[in-house]
């Protein structure tokens, strides 16, 4: 079994639902510190002046864990996001048929529901703006769903857990970066890892070999695809090529990815 494992990102880019549909199991990292600047709370769409931020304001302060940030409710973020999104692919050939089915990933669910039942029989959320139209108070259960959501949506079907249901201590391994991966890999049963192509660099393969579970390291090479408003502009939301190429999005996006056995 193949086992991706990723931190939540809000409507992530490409290379991320590479990994993704690579996997036989896909393990959202929920355990990990929140990153101020990163991808967590934030990604870019293309609109008429260019990439643009889509940015979740949120409360955190250096060392929570990225389960425990709330999202600023005081702030019309997911207004903003939606009338965005809606007037940067008024024109987008999908639209239309994604609109009722997207938003639903701002449809408040537990943590719990966000991450159970992806795949063939698993529940559909209701539409793209879905999400966007009712309160969500915490980071994780939001970016976890916004990823879901863009996932069935690009029919990949790999099925999901939360690394936090899975019982690997806190404070003992899960301390050393790779322990942790090995810890999680041996959770589900998985006998091959599949790195991103930055963090393979910082892996114990050795480590890996030891527990009977082989490394390959994934190499992004981001496609070229038609987009609205001018030149490419790369590293968007995975949101942008779905709504431009429907049904095609899921080959195009995958067929970035290249993936290499490592050595212990």
């Amino acid at each position: 079994m193949k086992v991706a494992i990723h931190q939540p990102h809000y409507l992530p880019w490409l290379g991320y639902f590479a990994k993704w549909a690579a996997a036989d199991r896909f393990i959202f990292l929920d355990t990990v510190q929140y990153e101020k600047n990163g991808w967590q709370n934030r990604n870019r769409i293309k609109t008429a002046g260019g990439p643009r931020w889509l940015t979740v304001p949120v409360h955190a302060h250096l060392g929570t864990p990225i389960r425990d940030v709330t999202i600023d409710t005081t702030q019309q973020w997911r207004e903003r996001h939606r009338r965005v999104i809606e007037q940067a692919y008024a024109k987008a050939p999908h639209l239309e048929r994604y609109h009722d089915d997207g938003t639903a990933v701002l449809v408040e669910r537990s943590v719990q529901e966000t991450a159970r039942g992806l795949g063939p029989d698993g529940p559909a959320y209701e539409g793209l703006m879905g999400p966007l139209v009712r309160d969500w108070d915490r980071l994780a259960p939001l970016a976890v769903a916004s990823s879901r959501w863009l996932a069935e949506a690009l029919g990949v079907v790999t099925p999901v857990v939360l690394a936090s249901e899975l019982g690997v201590e806190e404070g003992g391994p899960a301390d050393d970066a790779t322990a942790r991966l090995v810890a999680f890999c041996r959770a589900v049963g998985a006998d091959t890892y599949l790195a991103g192509q930055y963090g393979a660099r910082y892996l114990d393969t050795g480590r890996f070999a030891a527990a009977g579970i082989a490394v390959q390291a994934q190499r992004y090479e981001h496609p070229v695809y038609a987009q609205l408003n001018g030149e490419f502009a790369p590293f968007l939301s995975a949101l942008d090529l779905l709504l431009m190429h429907g049904d095609e999005a899921l080959p195009i996006l995958c067929g970035g990815s290249t993936w290499s056995c490592l050595s212990p």
